[in-house]
């Protein structure tokens, strides 16, 4: 097995140089890293992380709550978590919390006993009370986010890019348009609900369209709430021209429903949905979406938590990331009657 002297002595750099590209690649020169992460893959070296946790009693590790691991959503925020924590020396634990209070706090458990140094919270609260024991371990949120938050967060503005994706459906000619909306969870009422039904309600006010409550149905975020409410739209005696899903399974989901119910996407109805997941693109029709950069909320919070892990003080509170509006098959302009 080779060691750390070698991998030196290949990169024509000392030892010291190598040791600081384990810990803290980012403070290495440019050229000099270069050289070390090459000597490193061709001699296929393994540092011994063990030992080094053990001489700085430290575990390496973050610890990722997420609310529903199976979203595919989240997976692609994991993803760019991954990527820099990787650069950086750690290790990601992730904890399914499942929308459950008692979920998280068994998993903060683990920065409280040091198996892992901070944390990346993907629902809007923090697991547990802020008090003298825990109120500086290091934290993040992301995704889900109150906008008066005593951290960091790292989010996209769900009101705006939810008007941006319904004023293109009043373009079209749109003036009935129903909204599935995302749950409020049994933690908090979440932020992403209210700026997400705030920007609907913000499009139809700006085109001067009553607001009708009967046009809203309750979804959950998942494939199956989308299907459970094309019944619902499809019956309606005025129904809609067009909806709005407040994510993309849920507007999948809805799309499935409505062909069950003999309606034709967008010929009948239009479906627009939220985040731009890989299936947005292969569903049929392919969905108009709004695109979230999920690796790069998850890269800019791992970022933010790296800062304060090293004790950077100068940590901005609030990041905000653009979003692009995605137009496919599943809109177009109503039918004329």
């Amino acid at each position: 097995m080779s060691s750390i002297r070698e991998v030196a002595k290949k990169a024509n750099v000392s030892v010291a140089t190598v040791s600081r590209y384990l810990n803290s690649p980012e403070k290495v020169a440019k050229q000099s890293a270069h050289d070390v992460k090459e000597a490193i893959r061709q001699l296929n070296y393994k540092p011994n992380l063990l030992a080094r946790n053990f001489f700085k009693s430290r575990s390496y590790a973050i610890l990722v709550l997420v609310p529903n691991i199976a979203n595919p959503f989240f997976s692609r925020v994991i993803r760019g978590i991954e990527d820099v924590g990787q650069q950086k020396g750690y290790a990601v634990l992730l904890g399914d919390t499942r929308f459950s209070k008692e979920r998280e706090a068994e998993y903060f458990q683990r920065v409280e006993t040091r198996q892992a140094e901070g944390v990346i919270q993907l629902s809007p609260n923090f697991p547990g009370e802020l008090s003298s024991n825990n109120e500086h371990i290091p934290f993040v949120n992301a995704c889900d986010c109150f906008s008066d938050a005593p951290y960091p967060t790292v989010q996209i503005d769900n009101e705006a890019a939810t008007k941006t994706v319904v004023d293109y459906l009043i373009s079209l000619g749109h003036e009935r348009i129903g909204c599935v909306l995302s749950p409020d969870d049994n933690l908090h009422a979440s932020p992403i609900s209210k700026a997400r039904l705030a920007g609907y309600q913000q499009a139809l006010q700006s085109a001067g369209i009553e607001f009708d409550e009967s046009l809203l149905v309750s979804g959950d975020f998942s494939l199956s709430s989308g299907l459970a409410a094309a019944p619902y739209f499809a019956q309606m005696e005025r129904r809609p021209t067009a909806v709005f899903c407040m994510n993309d399974e849920m507007a999948i989901g809805l799309i499935q429903g409505l062909k069950a119910q003999g309606l034709k996407v967008p010929d009948d109805i239009s479906v627009a949905g939220f985040d731009d997941i890989e299936f947005a693109k292969y569903c049929d029709p392919a969905l108009t979406t709004i695109a979230q950069p999920a690796e790069e909320i998850g890269r800019a919070a791992m970022s933010v938590l790296y800062g304060l892990l090293e004790g950077r003080t100068d940590t901005k509170m609030k990041h905000t990331l653009p979003t692009e509006l995605v137009i496919r098959e599943s809109t177009a302009p109503p039918k004329k009657t």
